[in-house]
């Protein structure tokens, strides 16, 4: 099925240029002479892959159709991307990003550079509408399968039938996740350069003018930094979190106790800060990806200093204990114990879900991520994290990871 690409320019020459560039790749071009034309257009019309819009058009500039586009729920999910013979300046082409531009191409058009970009949001466009389809047939199947359990009860080969189907389900949830991963890598890299914007116009605002501006403005100021870089590190975990799932590095055998040194001599500052104790325990060489082991004790270690009590000093264990005799699977199990303000047992496996925070901002900073990482990280393993805790008794995380 072709993908559908609206162009919108005042001027017939201009339309036609495009067409006859972007008329060879094989989409389906609808033509809009004026911003209102286009908006009648997408009244009836709302599958579109991509808008290519000019700026300066009689009556609405392209600025103010685009906020009128986005003011309409079905049309947020189409890229725009304005088209246009000036150069607006930093703060006019931070206009066009507010408004919900993607990019900007600079006339005269490049067409190599034209077809690049249109096929980079194209492509965009057919891997979401993929995982959207697929999402909705894993439902679908999931849906037919809890029917089928709930109505009868299942003969012998009805059951082989079922763990079969539920197998093609994995596959296909993997195959998901993989696009989901990926698609939350690009998003993520897409949204830093308008979020350095935000910081940049944020600091000029307030170099320039602090000295004319009252208390409240600059307190607003600096709110909107705090939230700048509090969105900041949310899309750096996003990343790391997309970087696990394709992380390929071989396992190799690894002193985990020389790990979890080098992670805290990192962390000097904030020990030396926090008058913290480590009592460090051997630890195992296990066959491991080094690279994740890292984050993952960073993240463990740093929560147990950042969930300490406020008048007193943390303490924290970090010890091993070797695999019982018994037949079966062999597991390590290495804790992490802390003195910190703990939390109630109720909440032990959702705190391991993505965005999860038990605290408000206001109290701790974080982003609700960095357990998640952990169990993924250790599951990547073929091992399991759990945690026990009470609240003002301190917290024990213990990870499990197999001997082979």
């Amino acid at each position: 099925m072709k993908k559908k690409i609206l162009l919108v320019d005042d001027r017939p020459d201009n339309l036609l240029s495009m067409e006859s560039i972007l008329e060879p790749c094989g989409y389906d071009l609808v033509k809009a002479g004026s911003g209102r034309e286009a908006l009648k257009i997408l009244l009836t019309d709302f599958d579109f892959a991509l808008i290519l819009m000019d700026v300066k058009m009689p009556n609405l500039n392209g600025f103010e159709i685009a906020e009128m586009i986005y003011e309409r729920e079905k049309l947020k999910h189409i890229p725009i991307v304005f088209i246009t013979a000036n150069n607006y300046g930093e703060e006019n082409m931070f206009k066009g990003y507010r408004t919900g531009a993607v990019d900007y191409i600079y006339k005269p058009i490049n067409p190599e550079l034209l077809k690049a970009k249109v096929a980079v949001f194209v492509d965009l466009y057919t891997k979401n509408h993929q995982l959207m389809a697929h999402e909705q047939k894993l439902i679908a199947i999931n849906k037919n399968l809890e029917n089928e359990i709930n109505e009868r009860k299942m003969s012998e080969e009805q059951v082989i039938q079922l763990n079969k189907q539920l197998l093609e389900n994995i596959d296909h949830l993997e195959a998901a996740n993989k696009d989901l991963d990926r698609f939350a890598f690009m998003s993520s890299h897409d949204l830093q350069e308008p979020l350095r914007k935000i910081r940049t116009f944020n600091d000029l605002l307030y170099s320039k003018y602090k000295d004319v501006l009252d208390d409240e403005a600059i307190k607003y100021i600096s709110r909107i930094q705090k939230a700048a870089e509090r969105m900041q590190t949310l899309i750096k975990d996003i990343l790391e979190f997309s970087k696990i799932s394709n992380d390929k590095n071989k396992f190799v055998n690894t002193d985990l106790k020389l790990v979890v040194e080098d992670v805290l001599s990192d962390m000097e500052p904030t020990l030396i800060e926090k008058n913290a104790t480590i009592n460090l325990k051997a630890l195992p060489s296990l066959d491991v990806n080094p690279g994740l082991m890292r984050p993952l004790f960073s993240n463990l270690i740093g929560n147990a200093l950042k969930y300490s009590k406020k008048n007193s000093s943390p303490v924290v264990n970090i010890y091993a204990e070797e695999p019982n005799g018994k037949p079966g699977k062999k597991y390590w199990r290495i804790y992490i114990e802390d003195n910190g303000i703990g939390f109630d047992q109720k909440y032990a496996e959702q705190i391991f879900d993505m965005f999860v925070r038990l605290h408000g901002n206001s109290e701790y900073e974080g982003t609700g991520i960095g357990l998640a990482l952990c169990k993924q990280i250790v599951e990547k393993h073929q091992g399991f994290i759990s945690a026990l805790s009470k609240e003002n008794d301190g917290s024990t995380f213990i990870i499990s990871l197999p001997v082979q």
